[in-house]
């Protein structure tokens, strides 16, 4: 059911950018700097491109730069996830080592069952 609802929303997001693109296919023309700073600097780069390319392009690197600062932004959360996972795993070898270095037969059959890890073994 979920899946379903997922690709029916996909769906009617694909319609909404097909009909946008439909709507906007004038031609525009951008540059890369404004006219008077262009004639300036006596550099006036510019390209046509239909209206709905620059749309949906600006959306895409509106997209992208909020992956990337996110990405950026968590790299803190990533850096003390690995250090923790680090110290675990340390302590873990440490606990097996000192069992194993310290560990005698029980007396009885009760206390070797008492003393068996339940995760393990």
């Amino acid at each position: 059911m979920l899946r379903l609802l997922r690709l029916l929303a996909l769906a009617l997001v694909a319609i909404a950018l097909i009909v946008v693109s439909i709507a906007n296919r004038e031609t525009v023309t951008l540059h890369a700097l404004p006219l008077e700073a262009g004639s300036f600097l006596g550099y006036s780069w510019s390209v046509q491109l239909p209206l709905f390319l620059v749309i949906l392009g600006g959306i895409l690197v509106g997209l992208l730069l909020g992956f990337v600062w996110e990405w950026a932004r968590e790299r803190r959360i990533r850096v003390t996830a690995v250090k923790a996972k680090r110290e675990v795993a340390w302590l873990e070898g440490e606990v097996d080592r000192l069992k194993s270095k310290t560990e005698e037969k029980p007396k009885d059959e009760v206390l070797a069952l008492l003393d068996k890890p339940a995760g393990r073994g």
